[in-house]
Order: structure tokens, then C-alpha cells, then sequence
């Protein structure tokens, strides 16, 4: 091959765990991010695929596979894999582990292979905050939070931000995870945080609820009778914790994906799509085409509100992006040779 026609040489770029905490990344670049992408999904701008799940057997766990590719101004393409191990706790590790790899959409060159635990549970705190902004009354002042897993701190942190909350309360099934989560948010958010005994003394009267539990198998622990009329309900866990009724007191069901709702066997609402509740027919919208001005959000105080959100490629494909370009800026991380 001759000189001139030679291909550069390629680089990726390389964030670690250490990289990401040492970004000190904020609320606020977080919230934006992923504001930013749900605009783009609603105006069209996106490409999600099916996530994909595999399950190798040998414990209590899967993982998960998210793809995507976002035009301007993110203009980027990605595929996430993450791994998700319940028992992982027993062995002193998170449950959840996870890369990002960031590529250009126009040649397939890859740009940045990213940790992507830390992502996973900012970005899903992000969309469930910014479902809120949209869907939950302005003067919601109580939060119960269901579950005390990676994504549960920025769920109530970045729920926080938004909403200075008067009373945080937070329950989850083991004992020593619900007092050390509570603990960890009265130190990071400077305010009283009530751990609960037991789900309804969590849930019931609350303005804005949060379950993200990690049941083995469905269960309807959580009563539909518990919901305050008014309130938003944001259950996400795996298996669903959720009576079939609750869909029934809903104003409006809005999720974040339809494509991806609609199918696959995991999900807080899986049932309620196989029993006919969740449809075409009765979704409201998708969160995207409320954050990009398509579809109103909340419309009055005495609306109840209902989102599902499965997890978006896009919502880390955005964050990983923004993390990128603001290591660049602050010369972190590491430049590999690829090619």
C-alpha cells in the first residue's frame, strides 16, 4: 500500500472507574445529558435496538445488551453490555458491571471503550428525575424509594436536586442495605432520611414512588390501594412488584420505549402488557416526545401519573459521551492504540 493512501493510525480512549469518580461529574451535566437524548429520541433523531439478554446459567444473573446510535448534537453510536448478579454482594462486588463502547456512526471507528456500572445507575436515576420533572406534581415534597441497589442513590439524589424534598423515605428487604443506604444519603444530601420497616409505611401518602426492587420472581407486594391520588409511581425493577390493578387509577402511562415494553420477558409491567393494560391503545407517550414538546406532560394536581422505564442505549450512549468530552477537557483517562 502506498504512503498516501496509508490509514492513520486509530485511537480509542479509555475512562476506568478511577477516570469517572475523578470527572466529578454533576447533577446537573447528568440531568442535561440525558435530558438532551430524550428530546432526540422524541424528535426521531435516534436508533434503538431491542435489548438483548443473555443468560449464562451458572448463577443468579444475566446480562443485558443495549444498542443505539444518536444523530446531532451527540452524533455517536454504542453498544452497552451489562451484567446483572444478585448475590454479587456476598462476594464484596456491585451487582451490576458494565462497559460502553462509543463508536462514529458515519465509519464504525471506535472512540472510547467506558466502565459502565457508574453510567448505568446515573443515567437510570436521570430518567427516572427527568420522568418526574414531567410527570409529577411541582410541589412534591414526600418520596418513597423501594430498593437500595446502585441505581436507587441517584434515583433519590437526583430526584432531590429537582425537588428538595421534605421527607426521603427508603425501604428495601435486607436489613443492613436499607440502614446503610439511608445512611449514606443523610451524609451525601445533608437532610433526614426515614428508613422504613416494611413497603407500605414507605409508599403510602408519598408524592412521588420509586420501585426498584429486585424480587427472584413476581410478586405483588406493592398495594395499589397505597397510591395517593396525585402521585407519580415509577416501578422499574426486574420482576414485577405490582398489583395488576394499579394501571387502572392511572391518568396517564407513559414508558420509555415502547419497542422495548412491548416485549422480552423481565419487567415491572410485563404482566400488564400480556394482560392487554399496557397497549397501544391505552400508552399515553413516550417519555421522548414529552421531553421534545410533542405531548404535554402533567396537565393537572389531580392527575396520577405512571412511567416505566426498561433503560435506553441512548440514555448511556449521551452520558458516555458527555463523561468523554469533559475528560478531554480535563485530560483524563488514557489513549490507547487500536489500529
Amino acid at each position: 500500500m502506498s504512503q498516501e493512501h496509508a490509514a492513520p493510525p486509530i485511537y480509542i480512549s479509555y475512562l476506568n472507574r478511577l477516570d469517572i469518580e475523578a470527572l466529578r461529574i454533576t447533577d446537573d451535566e447528568i440531568l442535561s445529558a440525558i435530558e438532551t437524548s430524550l428530546a432526540a429520541q422524541g424528535r426521531g433523531e435516534t436508533v434503538i435496538e431491542p435489548r438483548m439478554h443473555i443468560e449464562p446459567g451458572v448463577a443468579r444473573g444475566h446480562f443485558n445488551v443495549l444498542r443505539g446510535a444518536i444523530r446531532e448534537p451527540i452524533d455517536s453510536a454504542g453498544v452497552k453490555v451489562v451484567g446483572d448478579f444478585v448475590d454479587n454482594y456476598k462476594l464484596g462486588f456491585p451487582s451490576e458491571f458494565g462497559v460502553l463502547v462509543l463508536f462514529d456512526p458515519r465509519t464504525g471507528v471506535p472512540r472510547a471503550f467506558i466502565e459502565a456500572g457508574g453510567i448505568t445507575d446515573m443515567r437510570t436515576g436521570a430518567v427516572t428525575a427527568v420522568g418526574a420533572k414531567y410527570l409529577a406534581r411541582k410541589d412534591s415534597k414526600i418520596l418513597g424509594h423501594i430498593g437500595a441497589r446502585g441505581t436507587a442513590y441517584w434515583n433519590v439524589r437526583l430526584l432531590d436536586h429537582l425537588f428538595d424534598f421534605d421527607e426521603i423515605r427508603v425501604h428495601s428487604r435486607r436489613k443492613e442495605s436499607r440502614d446503610s443506604f439511608g445512611e449514606r444519603l443523610r451524609h451525601d444530601l445533608q437532610k433526614k432520611v426515614v428508613v422504613t420497616d416494611d413497603w407500605q409505611s414507605c409508599i403510602e401518602g408519598a408524592d412521588i414512588v420509586i420501585e426498584a426492587s429486585r424480587l427472584p420472581e413476581p410478586e405483588p407486594i406493592l398495594k395499589t390501594a397505597w397510591i395517593k391520588k396525585g402521585a407519580l409511581v415509577v416501578p422499574y425493577g426486574t420482576m414485577s412488584a405490582i398489583e395488576l390493578s394499579l394501571t387502572d387509577i392511572m391518568s396517564k402511562l407513559v414508558v420509555d420505549d415502547w419497542g422495548q415494553c412491548k416485549g422480552g420477558k423481565f419487567g415491572s409491567l410485563r404482566a400488564h402488557v400480556e394482560a392487554g393494560k399496557l397497549s397501544e391503545k391505552t400508552l399515553y407517550a413516550e417519555l421522548g416526545q414529552i421531553v421534545a414538546g410533542l405531548k404535554p406532560g402533567r396537565e393537572s394536581e389531580a392527575e396520577t401519573n405512571l412511567l416505566w422505564h426498561r433503560g435506553l442505549s441512548l440514555s448511556d450512549i449521551a452520558l458516555g459521551h458527555a463523561m468523554l468530552k469533559k475528560a478531554e477537557r480535563l485530560g483524563l483517562g488514557q489513549r490507547l492504540r487500536f489500529f
